[in-house]
């Protein structure tokens, strides 16, 4: 199925209103390997016709599938590996100082803004766990949300094949956290017990989640126009508590959101304190350092 200028113009248009992606007049061939299957099996004969289908009959279950089809669910455990090194030597020990005193000493509250199919908030979980022996007994609840389904499911059931724990995953971490099945490894019940999945479009109002101490956002809103992506970091730092931490991806910057998304820098990570006024940016970790 070929695709035609037209084509690009509305399906471009349809995936932008879906779920934020932008796509230029050279995503052509993106749209082509992505959607002629689907195309195919609604009986469509241009992309065009998709697009009339999926915006006039209101089909949600068409809808998600061209949401997971355009979608790029690329992860990996411990991704980048610095801004879990930051959480570990900094961020959580900080954390854990200034809730000292407190009405609730060991609730932390963290969300995963874009978790893919479940490795960066099962990566934050083993974190938890290497430094905090006895998390097991805290108030911790991790947040994880994709805008697909598909990734949903599969993050919820906690199964990977071989191929994927080879990507980030350490053999240490693996006989620790992970129990062998025949079609490969699935993450222990005290990693998943942490974790609770829902299905959230970051265009939309963030209705009932939050206040939280971290959010990783990471590889989102590279895909996003100016004005999304503005809006939607600004809406995060709101689900923030005073003290919180956001973290995007390594290749990502907010300075030009204002002088509120100062950087902060730690273990080679750069993270933000958005709500956190007159925060001092903290010393680089020496590698191997403790708390």
């Amino acid at each position: 199925m070929e695709v035609s200028s037209e084509d690009i113009k509305v399906i471009s248009r349809l995936v932008d209103d879906l779920c934020g992606i932008v796509l230029d007049e050279t995503k052509g061939y993106l749209i082509k390997s992505r959607l002629t299957r689907i195309a195919e099996e609604t009986g469509c004969s241009t992309f065009s016709e998709l697009y009339y289908k999926v915006r006039y009959a209101n089909d949600k279950t068409l809808q998600t599938k061209i949401i997971d089809a355009i979608t790029t669910n690329e992860t990996l455990f411990f991704r980048d590996t610095t801004p879990f090194e930051a959480m570990r030597h900094k961020v959580i020990p900080d954390l854990i100082d200034e809730k000292a005193g407190t009405a609730c000493p060991r609730r932390l509250r963290i969300w995963s803004a874009a978790c893919s199919t479940g490795q960066e908030p099962y990566s934050m979980v083993m974190v938890l766990y290497e430094l905090l022996p006895d998390a097991a007994r805290w108030d911790i609840q991790i947040t994880a949300t994709d805008i697909s389904d598909t990734a949903i499911r599969q993050a919820s059931l906690g199964r990977y094949s071989d191929m994927e724990i080879n990507r980030g995953m350490t053999s240490q971490m693996l006989a620790k956290y992970f129990n062998r099945e025949p079609s490969g490894w699935k993450v222990k019940d005290e990693v998943r017990g942490l974790v609770a999945f829902r299905r959230i479009n970051l265009l939309e109002p963030f209705v009932g989640l939050g206040p939280f101490d971290i959010v990783f956002c990471r590889n989102v809103a590279i895909y996003f126009s100016p004005e999304a992506r503005r809006s939607l970091f600004l809406r995060l730092a709101d689900t923030l508590t005073p003290s919180g931490y956001l973290f995007v991806g390594s290749s990502e910057s907010l300075t030009d959101l204002g002088p509120r998304f100062a950087p902060h820098q730690h273990c080679r990570s750069i993270f933000y304190r958005p709500n956190k006024s007159g925060a001092a940016a903290p010393q680089a970790c020496l590698a191997g350092a403790g708390r």
